[in-house]
């Protein structure tokens, strides 16, 4: 059984169709890319996988299980996690809060526990503390742990919306834009930052981005769609060499 998959996944906001009977396997450890033009419909497929959006038709498979009708917190529980185009930390909150509520939902202690300071709660809490510190140190951003998010620079806010998804502690990662802004230099650390985390922590990595020597470096397969469409799919040289994807991206047939 593949880790994951979609089976005509299809989804329609009111008149417009922006996804039309997508398909898609991703087996463990791959890292595979989404790519198309502005408006193909690839950002609309992460929130039909991730539950923001319910799919007008189709199937969304987990380890065999049918996501679609599933909220979005159930969906990271059972192991999906994302990154956003637009970062989305929380600004006014600190470095590691905004890394330690990816944790809450682990963790067990009850009504009580939350009310009042019990022995329980303090031992889950140091925890959870203490394993987003490690995150933080891995990646870097240890002496941003007491700052506001908002203070970063771009780049490191960047890695900690990576540590957040990360913190929920995923088998397959969902990366949107993850180089969008960033200068050339940041873009190369990036790309080296995704192919590391996939090994380190042993995840399936999906990824869509606009910049085609990201996609074309790191991804063993990709996937191109258009109008919600799939117009191919294969390895990085092949979607290179492909007429219709340079027609969908330069709006001219080949000679």
């Amino acid at each position: 059984m593949p880790l994951f998959q979609t089976k005509g996944l299809t989804h329609w906001f009111g008149g417009l169709q922006a996804v039309n009977d997508f398909n898609i396997q991703l087996d463990g450890g791959e890292l595979m890319g989404l790519i198309g033009p502005n408006g193909a419909g690839k950002t609309t497929i992460f929130n039909l996988v991730t539950g923001v959006y319910k799919a007008t038709a189709g199937e969304v498979l987990f380890n065999g299980t049918n996501l679609v009708g599933r909220r979005p917190h159930e969906i990271t529980a059972m192991g999906i996690s994302r990154t956003f185009q637009n970062i989305r930390l929380w600004e006014e909150m600190s470095v590691l809060d905004n890394v330690r509520l990816a944790h809450h939902y682990r963790l067990k202690y009850g009504l009580l526990d939350s009310i009042f300071p019990t022995k329980r709660r303090q031992a889950a809490e140091k925890k959870l503390t203490e394993r987003t510190l490690e995150l933080l140190d891995v990646f870097k951003l240890d002496p941003y742990a007491n700052e506001r998010a908002v203070n970063l620079p771009y780049g490191a806010q960047r890695r900690v919306e990576m540590v957040r998804a990360l913190a929920a502690e995923p088998r397959l990662l969902l990366l949107d834009e993850p180089t969008a802004g960033m200068n050339p230099g940041e873009v190369v650390q990036m790309m080296e930052l995704i192919q590391w985390i996939g090994k380190e922590f042993d995840l399936t990595i999906w990824i869509i981005e606009h910049r085609m020597q990201v996609i074309m470096n790191i991804c063993e397969w990709i996937k191109v769609i258009d109008f919600g469409a799939t117009i191919a799919e294969g390895t990085p040289v092949e979607i290179q060499n492909n007429p219709r994807v340079i027609k969908a991206y330069l709006g001219e047939e080949v000679v």
